[in-house]
């Protein structure tokens, strides 16, 4: 069965974008590509640093996440070559629509005086990224479980030509845009 937001972007926002922008092809309609949700950790953290951030990721995302390593030396930083420095999870298809509904629905109106995403964090070819600075807006964390907090950046990649288009896709899905 398809994802809830799936059945209302094929029924209400291809619709209103193709009025709004006078696409004459469907396929000059932008859409979701995937979701890539992303956790970066201090390679000075203890050891099970990054094996708590990739348990927290496998739980909010439901897939297994992949441990990103450094590809070289930074004295400065005191980094390793291949030392785990984050953990990351692409999703596409239905759970990219179940996780995005999550999110908009659940998890960011559970942030501290949530006013509204910023509209300009687009990065001109339609692609959106924005930060979460706590991992306990999601409901699936456990409280009582966390030994540290952790943000994350999400980044929502789009087929938008244009971050005017992208940002109307986003609007008209119901993404919480901070109004001027």
């Amino acid at each position: 069965m398809k994802a809830r937001l799936y059945k209302k972007y094929t029924d209400e926002v291809v619709p209103a974008l193709k009025a709004k922008h006078n696409f004459k092809n469907i396929h000059q309609i932008p859409k979701f590509v995937k979701i890539v949700v992303n956790m970066g950790v201090s390679a000075s953290n203890e050891k099970g640093a990054i094996e708590d951030a990739a348990k927290d990721l496998s739980q909010l995302t439901g897939r297994k996440p992949v441990i990103s390593k450094s590809k070289k030396d930074v004295a400065n930083f005191k980094l390793r070559k291949n030392q785990p420095i984050g953990c990351r999870v692409t999703l596409r298809g239905d759970t990219m629509f179940e996780f995005f509904d999550r999110l908009v629905a659940v998890s960011l109106p559970r942030i501290r005086d949530f006013r509204g995403l910023s509209p300009r964090k687009f990065d001109g070819r339609g692609n959106y990224t924005f930060g979460v600075p706590d991992q306990t807006i999601f409901p699936e964390i456990e409280l009582e479980k966390i030994k540290r907090q952790q943000g994350m950046d999400i980044t929502i990649v789009t087929t938008a030509a244009t971050d005017e288009q992208a940002r109307d896709l986003l609007k008209f899905m119901g993404f919480p845009f901070a109004e001027k």
